[in-house]
């Protein structure tokens, strides 16, 4: 029988790190029958103070050769009944470990300062990741809340490996200028961006979910400068947008004084678009004299858009919608054999007034697989194929091994449904 990919995880709710650490790594340990490759390892703010002690107290317990993690304000993963928990704002700690043969690992860390400017080719980007783009790498990101040039980041990564899938999320600390902890190895850094690529007999799918649902129709922006909406559709975009909203329904009407978005069509071509085929922007401001709306990223003549609205109920059906369609659309695929998910603090407990709700919906399709993951103050995540750095939603990375024969299989996971979500600026 040939050596097949495993992947476990452990979750502990101790108060005590070591305690927390000798129950992470024994349950993990335990559920493996050969010996793991990669660990991940996420640990709560609760812990903040202890940061520098988790490394080495984990070393003394587990010996892993490639281990990256990060602080969060929530961590999510395995209990010792099976089920998958979201720990928020509570001391936690998760433990993912995994062992993928015919995988070459690449851990890197990277600042600012080392990012190759806007002018270099993919040349310069390769030396710095130290990665070739053949066999194309998957890449898990996790970046500190103030490292300049995340945006700069995925996109060199985009520009120097087509058909790369890039998932991850920020760290965060649950508290007001809480400090955070990268992890990478046996350093703690405290800025920058740690990450590790993954090529060869890998699959990283993605479910990007941002629980938006869309309002009104689709309009073409006919004039905008720089992140400014000048026009939509010949018109003032104010009176667009407020003829819109009286139209909605009294409900709405007030979702849209707070909770209201904008998404951008991410395929030019598609004449039916949908909640998946956009990239949702937050609305930064409008001015009341010009009627013009500035949005939280760049905007071009000829774009399409549609305002978009956000609720709990919207991130449910959103999310139960694309779980769907992934079911849908990897029959005959290799099975998953675990998950990754990097979800924002504002969904959780916060938006649905409950615990453990995307975790558990994701568990009522994707059955039977050990999911880790983090509370994240961005989450980052693919859609149509180009990687943007998001707020206000839930990434799922879905590990599996590439089909063995045949070419059938989906090109590094790029084909799965993604969809674009409320972007935190930076």
């Amino acid at each position: 029988m040939a050596d097949q990919m495993q992947w476990t995880n452990a979750l502990s709710t101790r108060p005590s790190l070591e305690a927390a650490i000798n129950d992470v790594v024994e349950q993990a340990v335990a559920s493996l029958t050969v010996p793991a490759h990669l660990g991940l390892v996420f640990i709560s703010s609760a812990f903040m103070s202890e940061y520098p002690r988790m490394l080495p107290l984990l070393a003394e317990k587990l010996s892993v050769p490639i281990l990256i993690g990060c602080s969060a304000g929530g961590v999510i993963g395995r209990n010792q009944t099976g089920e998958t928990e979201e720990i928020e704002a509570e001391p936690a700690l998760s433990l993912t470990l995994a062992h993928l043969p015919g995988v070459e690992i690449q851990p890197f860390h990277v600042v600012a300062e080392e990012l190759p400017d806007s002018d270099s080719s993919p040349t310069a980007w390769i030396d710095l990741i130290g990665v070739p783009p053949s066999p194309v790498p998957q890449f898990i990101l996790l970046s500190s809340p103030f490292a300049g040039g995340t945006n700069d980041l995925l996109q060199g990564l985009d520009f120097a490996y087509p058909g790369s899938v890039v998932v991850g999320g920020q760290a965060s600390s649950g508290f007001m200028n809480g400090r955070v902890g990268l992890f990478c190895n046996d350093t703690l850094y405290r800025e920058g961006t740690v990450g590790i690529a993954l090529s060869g007999n890998i699959v990283l799918d993605t479910i990007v979910a941002q629980g938006c649902r869309p309002i009104g129709e689709p309009l073409q922006v006919t004039k905008a400068e720089r992140n400014i909406i000048l026009e939509l559709d010949e018109k003032v975009p104010l009176m667009v947008l407020r003829s819109l909203i009286n139209n909605l329904s009294e409900e709405d009407r007030t979702l849209a004084q707070h909770s209201l978005f904008v998404g951008l069509a991410m395929d030019e071509f598609r004449l039916n678009l949908h909640s998946g085929d956009f990239l949702i922007r937050n609305i930064l401001g409008v001015d009341p004299n010009a009627g013009a709306i500035a949005i939280g990223d760049r905007i071009r003549a000829g774009q399409r858009l549609q305002f978009h609205l956000r609720d709990a109920e919207a991130s449910s059906q959103d999310l139960e919608i694309l779980l769907q369609e992934y079911q849908n659309e990897n029959i005959g695929e290799p099975s998953p054999v675990g998950a990754l998910m990097f979800t924002c603090l504002g969904r959780g407990t916060g938006l649905y007034g409950k615990p453990n709700f995307d975790s558990q919906l994701f568990s009522r399709y994707i059955q039977d697989i050990p999911m880790g993951g983090f509370f994240c103050g961005g989450e980052i995540g693919p859609v149509s194929g180009r990687t943007f750095f998001h707020g206000y939603t839930s990434v799922f990375a879905i590990c599996r091994s590439v089909r063995e024969q045949g070419t059938g299989n989906r090109e590094q996971g790029t084909g799965n449904r993604e969809q674009g979500t409320g972007n935190r600026e930076q």
